[in-house]
């Protein structure tokens, strides 16, 4: 039986895991329950699986030591957002949504292990499912590859993705493809500024942080216009900036947060660096001083061109021509799968399967009504399945 007939065969089955793991959503690495109902699915198939990170990530396995072993992932955690989809399985832990798709990741993944269990005799090789908590940081890729999910036996090949309305341009029900550089690196930094505080009456008095703040910032957007190749995409944006009390007092601290986006290390290494200069530079010409803390989260995603090829050309086979379309730019968002491409050539596809309300909006990613249709996902299932049987299969 074809892979797209086993998915279908088993679509009632992948829509109630995800209404299920939807109903419990949790945050971060902290995932007892979504880790207790996907492990109890598991052990109904008799597939073999074992914890990590601390009890909150499972690394499935199916098939025997062979010449090659492909790892599909799919994350699990959700958003401290309160739902307001109208769904009959909405979420019972209040103020937590699955407001980015990560539970119809984990219930393809699941369908595909179920699958994958059936033909186990079949496979001449070995298939890894990863189940990975807190890809909305702090991050679970890394955690699982430091702790061997990548080893014994050894990754060749990584597949994941990524369910929703990530990409424009993709139509719906198709999945959308790139080869090289996908998504930014993502990176959180911190600026403190210390001055002296005084009267806002008499300026002359104090060192005014909130003014080289404001300096340091306009000094930061000239490191991406006029530093950086215009064609080499980099982003900073400020988020967030906090100080003073009151109307009439110049403070003594102000600080604030933001996010750097790149596709390269290079541009990632000299953004940092400038960033450390100007915030530091500009703040002493005032007679203050400024701090940069700069955290490195994610790096790059980047796809594998040949995997990428073949994951394409088995897409095609099973959902015809149109089921693929290559994505003309990257985004800037990010996301943890990186660091398991990082230790195996791998692809990460976006499946085009936004809900369409009744009033026919559709609501983004970290939204509040975010939601998918769940009738696409025997796709996501299938493709994971086929791409994993022809890879050990070598075809």
């Amino acid at each position: 039986m074809r892979s797209i007939d086993l998915a279908k065969k088993m679509e009632d089955e992948i829509i109630r895991d995800r209404r299920e793991l939807h109903k419990i959503p949790e945050l971060e690495l902290n995932l007892p329950k979504t880790v207790k109902y996907i492990t109890s699915e598991l052990d109904k198939y008799n597939i073999k699986y074992k914890l990590l990170v601390n009890g909150n990530a499972i690394v499935a396995e199916i098939g025997k030591d062979g010449a090659r072993c492909i790892a599909i992932r799919a994350d699990m955690d959700a958003l401290p957002i309160e739902e307001e989809t109208g769904d009959e399985f909405m979420s019972t832990h209040k103020g937590v949504m699955h407001a980015c798709g990560h539970d119809s990741h984990a219930a393809m993944a699941l369908g595909a292990a179920k699958i994958l269990k059936e033909m186990e005799d079949e496979l001449p090789g070995k298939v890894k499912i990863f189940f990975q908590p807190g890809e909305e940081i702090p991050g679970g890729a890394k955690p699982m590859v430091d702790e061997g999910a990548m080893d014994n036996p050894k990754v060749d090949a990584v597949i994941g993705m990524h369910a929703g309305t990530l990409f424009d341009g993709v139509n719906k029900g198709s999945f959308g493809y790139k080869k090289g550089a996908m998504m930014a690196s993502m990176d959180r930094f911190k600026i403190i500024v210390k001055g002296k505080g005084g009267h806002g009456a008499r300026p002359q008095q104090a060192i005014d942080p909130i003014i080289i703040i404001s300096e340091i910032n306009l000094g930061l957007q000239k490191i991406i216009s006029r530093e950086i190749d215009p064609t080499t995409p980099a982003l900073i944006s400020v988020c967030q900036i906090h100080g003073g009390t009151t109307q009439n007092i110049i403070p003594d601290i102000v600080w604030e947060e933001g996010t750097v986006r790149t596709l390269n290390e290079d541009t990632r290494d000299f953004v940092e660096k400038r960033m450390g200069e100007i915030s530091k530079y500009i703040a002493k010409a005032y007679g203050a001083e400024a701090e940069l803390i700069y955290e490195r989260f994610y790096p790059t995603v980047v796809n594998d061109p040949d995997f990428t090829e073949f994951v394409k050309n088995t897409a095609i086979d099973l959902f015809g021509e149109d089921s693929m379309v290559e994505l003309k730019t990257p985004t800037m968002g990010g996301e943890d799968v990186s660091f398991f491409l990082n230790e195996a050539p791998g692809t990460f596809l976006a499946l085009e399967n936004p809900r369409v309300y009744p009033d026919g909006k559709i609501y983004p990613h970290h939204n509040s009504k975010f939601d998918i249709d769940e009738s696409l996902m025997y796709k996501g299932c299938a493709l994971f399945v086929e791409v994993a049987r022809r890879f050990l299969k070598g075809e």
